[in-house]
C-alpha cells in the first residue's frame, strides 16, 4: 500500500488531557502530525481536531479504532486531498520600505491573492489562505528579499460528504 495524505476529523467532547492521548496514539506508532488543528463546532460543547498525516489506508483505519476507543471522542472520520475542502493561512512580516522600494513583493501579493492586513514604519504583514503549496510558492518567492518573521496555520477543512455527526449526538443522547 501507498502512503497518501489523510485528514482525520475527531469529533470529542472538550476534556483536559484527550490532546495529549491523541498525539500519544501516533507517538507509539511513529507517525508524523504533519497538521493539527483544534477548534469549535457548529454543534455545542463539541470539539473538532483536524489532524493530518501521510499513511496508509491500512494505518489511518486502525489510528481511527484507536481514537475512537477514547471515552470523549464521539466519532472520527478520515478523508483524502479529494474527499474534502480545505486551506491553511499564513502571515509574513516584510521590512516596511521594501513594500515601495521592491516592485516584485507588490506583484507577488497581487498575483498570490495575498492581502497586506497591517502597515507600520518599521514593518507590514501579508497575510494568504489557500493550499500549502501556494502559501510555500508566496513564501519562496518573498524569501529573497527577506522574511522578518513567517507562521502557517494548521490545516482547516471539511468534508465533500456529509458526516452525519449530528445525528449521531442524537442517537447517543436519547439512549
Amino acid at each position: 500500500m501507498k502512503k497518501e495524505t489523510y485528514t482525520i476529523s475527531v469529533y470529542s467532547e472538550n476534556n483536559l488531557g484527550l490532546l495529549n492521548r491523541i498525539s500519544t496514539i501516533f507517538l507509539k506508532r511513529h507517525i508524523n502530525i504533519e497538521s493539527l488543528t483544534v477548534s469549535t463546532t457548529e454543534i455545542e460543547n463539541v470539539s473538532r481536531f483536524i489532524i493530518v498525516v501521510e499513511v496508509t489506508e491500512e494505518k489511518v483505519k486502525k489510528i481511527i479504532g484507536q481514537i475512537e476507543k477514547q471515552i470523549e471522542v464521539i466519532k472520527a472520520y478520515y478523508h483524502t486531498n479529494d474527499e474534502s475542502i480545505y486551506i491553511q493561512t499564513a502571515l509574513f512580516k516584510i521590512k516596511s520600505n521594501l513594500l515601495f522600494d521592491e516592485r516584485q513583493i507588490q506583484n507577488s501579493i497581487k498575483n498570490s491573492n495575498a492581502q497586506i492586513v497591517t502597515v507600520s514604519s518599521e514593518f507590514f504583514v501579508i497575510q494568504k489562505s489557500g493550499r500549502k503549496e501556494e502559501i510555500e510558492e508566496l513564501y519562496n518567492e518573498l524569501l529573497p528579499f527577506g522574511i522578518m518573521q513567517f507562521v502557517r496555520s494548521g490545516r482547516i477543512s471539511v468534508s465533500k460528504d456529509e458526516m452525519k455527526i449530528s445525528e449521531i449526538l442524537n442517537k447517543q443522547i436519547n439512549k
